[in-house]
């Protein structure tokens, strides 16, 4: 497992220095000369889209070029995938999406249709953390209770996620891996079944993003406890971190964007820089705040060291909870 981890960073790596060795692409004068595609592995309405057209609108305006957002479906985004890889690395196709396709997908698939090593990062757009809820079955109201509840009774709680391998998985699974815990894991399709789920009692305890249990939390139908980041959200600095009990713990989800390597280094700073300029503007971190994420830009070498960071955090939980690729 480890090798392959070691693989995976190497072959990131690989084609972070590819684009600035003297075989890349050269960049042109007039970039963006053309329509520039922002290219979203998951259907609308989801995060990664809904952060791809707020990006998009301001990219356009700044760049003074046309930014379209398209929607590829098929294949887990495997097949938008493997069309970026396959046209020339000029910045024109740009990938739009969680980290997943590179950190946990080569775990949770024996056969990729795309090569990691095809993709290099080009800038965060944005941190999505996910809240760990529990249904009032679970007598605990903290982070603290939960656990020691569940070491009280083995097997007893039950915990939904949006299915096998996804961040709501395997932040459940790191916790469970650290304090030794007893809970069975029911996977859902999706957050539209496991909410649901959670609220009637089906499940006792998931990871969510806030949105979805906003109802529930005004509601009083759950009880959010802790959250999945490396640090408490500035939205809420109420709910505890789940790394103030576990160090280094950080399964929050990224979004962010990716480049067909071999794109010319000052095509992946250029829109690097717009993106954190963007993150920074007073709109951007109002509509981010309104679907419950935070907006977060970085260059290019910064986001790729945090996707390595996050291939060894997924690594280390998938060996511990034996998860096998299908």
């Amino acid at each position: 497992m480890r090798a392959l981890a070691s693989k995976q960073i190497a072959l990131i790596g690989v084609a972070t220095f590819a684009l600035i060795g003297p075989g890349s692409a050269q960049p042109r004068d007039d970039y963006p000369s053309q329509t520039l595609k922002l290219i979203v592995l998951f259907a609308a309405g989801g995060l990664p889209d809904t952060v791809a057209r707020i990006v998009a609108t301001s990219l356009q305006t700044r760049l003074k070029q046309t930014v379209v957002v398209e929607n590829r479906l098929g294949s887990g985004g495997g097949m938008a995938a493997v069309a970026v890889a396959s046209v020339p690395p000029d910045g024109y196709q740009l990938i739009v999406t969680d980290n997943s396709f590179l950190s946990t997908n080569p775990y949770l698939y024996k056969q990729l249709p795309y090569n990691p090593k095809d993709f290099v990062t080009v800038a965060q757009v944005a941190n999505a953390p996910l809240f760990l809820a529990l249904h009032p079955k679970v007598p605990a109201k903290t982070m603290n209770e939960l656990i020691d509840y569940a070491r009280g009774n083995p097997g007893k709680i039950d915990y939904g996620s949006s299915g096998v391998g996804t961040m709501h998985h395997l932040s459940m699974e790191a916790i469970k891996a650290h304090f030794k815990l007893d809970m069975a894991h029911i996977p859902f399709r999706g957050t539209g079944q496991s909410v649901p789920a959670l609220l009637g009692g089906h499940v006792g305890a998931l990871f969510s993003a806030y949105p979805s249990l906003g109802g529930g939390v005004e509601s009083k139908q759950v009880t959010i406890v802790a959250e999945n980041g490396a640090r408490r959200s500035p939205q809420f600095p109420d709910v505890p971190a789940v790394a103030e009990l576990i160090p280094g713990f950080d399964f929050a989800s990224r979004i962010g964007i990716f480049a067909r390597a071999g794109t010319p280094a000052s095509v992946l700073n250029l829109i690097s820089a717009h993106v954190m300029a963007i993150a920074n503007e007073a709109d951007t971190i109002s509509r981010f705040s309104a679907v419950g994420i935070e907006a977060a830009g970085s260059r290019p070498d910064e986001f790729r060291k945090v996707l390595e960071e996050e291939i060894l955090r997924v690594e280390t939980t998938v060996k511990a909870a034996g998860i096998e690729p299908q």
